[in-house]
């Protein structure tokens, strides 16, 4: 056990006071000393043993785990795609099996020897790429006994970072930054006008998924997309989509939910403005508790002092035959 400075003591007799004992817990960054340690961290740049159970090489400590679930959920409101797809927590790098083709049954006479193929097998590789950004406070903010330093880094963190997430989620080269989706999926359906979409296309698109991903399918596209199918009428005149708010229902577009997402191109030749299919095939890998380091000195000259917020993430699509795109002609 580590030797206890005296703000370590101070800590553990404030909880102690508060009734709220500190339990052994199996997670270092779940104990209340820590929750405590690292809310001293933040707000006034107090170090003590209680915090080097949660740092890193970098000279930041990793949030607690109730701060971590804030984050996470905050990083979910701006990137949508960490809402519809899988989502897991890594420690190393992961190598998935994924099935290219697997050869058809064979009828077999009777008696005869039963052929065996082999299916074509390849794989792909959850890594870990690095996302940062650093955020700003006065001290006059930080000095306030009312200030929630946690609410406003969180809101920061997810602006930001969930914004640079979905970016790259999207339209990433690969490049220090995840391969985006319009780089792995292949085209479902190409459009019969140039620079146009109709409800032929979509309906394409749709069948182009296999019936077994189709369950779950979703649409994925920017309001721009919205607004450009929401004018399709069908020979009847009938829209096809169909809003219910008095039911509270999502919005559907030919029976399947739509999701928006600004980091889609818009309806342009050449661009792949929609994708459809089962989300739940692509996965986000966490590699473990985000962390902050707080910058004393850097910004001292402006009565400022910095936070240093990182993550390391990646993202693949598992299996190609659950997603599909439609690309304008």
């Amino acid at each position: 056990m580590m030797n206890m400075t005296a703000h370590d003591a101070m800590i553990r007799l404030d909880l102690l006071k508060d009734r709220n004992m500190p339990l052994d817990t199996p997670g270092k960054t779940a104990s209340p000393v820590y929750n405590r340690a690292y809310a001293d961290y933040l707000s006034a740049g107090t170090v003590c043993n209680a915090l080097k159970e949660g740092s890193d090489a970098a000279g930041g400590y990793l949030v607690p785990d109730e701060f971590e679930h804030k984050l996470i959920k905050a990083l979910e409101e701006q990137n949508v795609l960490r809402r519809i797809s899988s989502v897991v927590t890594t420690t190393h790098d992961l190598k998935i099996p994924v099935a290219l083709g697997i050869d058809n049954a064979t009828w077999v006479p009777e008696g005869a020897m039963i052929p065996v193929t082999e299916g074509q097998f390849g794989s792909v590789t959850i890594g870990a790429y690095k996302l940062a950004t650093a955020v700003l406070c006065s001290d006059e903010l930080l000095e306030d006994a009312g200030f929630d330093i946690e609410a406003y880094i969180a809101e920061a963190f997810s602006h930001r970072l969930g914004t640079a997430e979905e970016e790259a989620m999207i339209s990433g080269d690969g490049k220090a930054k995840p391969l985006g989706l319009l780089k792995q999926v292949e085209t479902g359906t190409l459009t019969e006008e140039a620079g146009s979409i109709n409800a032929d296309d979509l309906l394409d698109l749709i069948l182009s998924v296999p019936a077994g991903y189709r369950k779950k399918g979703v649409f994925l596209m920017n309001d721009a997309t919205e607004g450009h199918l929401r004018k399709i009428k069908l020979y009847h005149g009938r829209s096809i989509w169909e809003d219910d708010m008095e039911r509270d229902v999502p919005t559907t577009l030919l029976g399947y939910p739509v999701i928006i997402c600004k980091s889609m191109p818009d309806v342009a030749s050449g661009n792949t403005p929609i994708l459809f299919g089962d989300f739940q095939h692509y996965l986000i890998g966490d590699r473990g508790h985000r962390s902050i380091k707080r910058l004393n000195e850097r910004y001292a000259d402006h009565g400022q002092v910095g936070f240093y917020i990182s993550q390391r993430m990646d993202s693949r699509l598992i299996d190609r035959n659950a997603i599909k795109s439609l690309k304008v002609r």
